[in-house]
């Protein structure tokens, strides 16, 4: 397999930061929407596939403490989960639970549990992202990032009993209670005005 620091051009001893934004100006440059009706997009998504492997493969050895030669690794990057939050703005929720249910609970720290918060609050699960956001916070609580997502998920948690919401793609946000809401009031008006639903209807 190529060195995954080749792969993506930098140095073994590049930093964090430094690896990301490698990774960065080659997903845009190979992203498979840059090459729609192109011949050449069946060998964009293969690069693309390189480098996100690369990608993935150096941060799982820099979690590791280790470098593709095997010596240690120091991080000082300012996130400790870079590669997650990458994962996550692509879309690859999956991996990016992977990844994070992979750290031991005791090496769990505040932005862990905000970037769980953040794959289970894009997945609709806001009971247990809220739980996660709120831990962040607690565990962190001058971090306005963390206090944020704690604020967004209180506020989908009162959506998601809202009886005006949408429901089902109905535009008219009509659920079943709605229907049996309005059949009930219809059989009353009929019934005050002499008939019953049916003979109205």
């Amino acid at each position: 397999m190529k060195d995954p620091y080749a792969v993506l051009g930098v140095s073994s001893n590049a930093s964090d930061d430094e690896i990301k934004n490698a990774y960065r100006e080659l997903a845009r440059k190979y992203h498979p929407d840059n090459y729609a009706d192109n011949p050449l997009s069946d060998l964009a998504g293969e690069k693309m596939k390189e480098i996100n492997e690369a990608y993935d493969q150096i941060m799982n050895m820099r979690r590791a403490g280790k470098n593709s030669n095997g010596s240690a690794y120091n991080s000082s990057a300012s996130s400790s989960f870079p590669e997650v939050r990458t994962l996550i703005n692509q879309g690859r929720l999956e991996q990016a639970q992977e990844v994070l249910d992979g750290v031991p609970p005791q090496s769990r720290d505040a932005e862990w549990y905000f970037l769980n918060g953040t794959v289970l609050y894009r997945r609709g699960w806001f009971d247990q992202a809220f739980t996660s956001f709120t831990t962040a916070s607690r565990m962190d609580p001058s971090n306005m990032e963390y206090r944020n997502a704690v604020n967004n998920a209180q506020r989908q948690q009162g959506r998601q009993y809202n009886p005006y919401r949408t429901y089902g793609g109905n535009p008219s946000g009509c659920s079943a209670c709605d229907v049996c809401s309005s059949l009930i009031c219809a059989d009353c008006c009929c019934e005050c005005m002499g008939g019953d639903l049916i003979s109205c209807c």
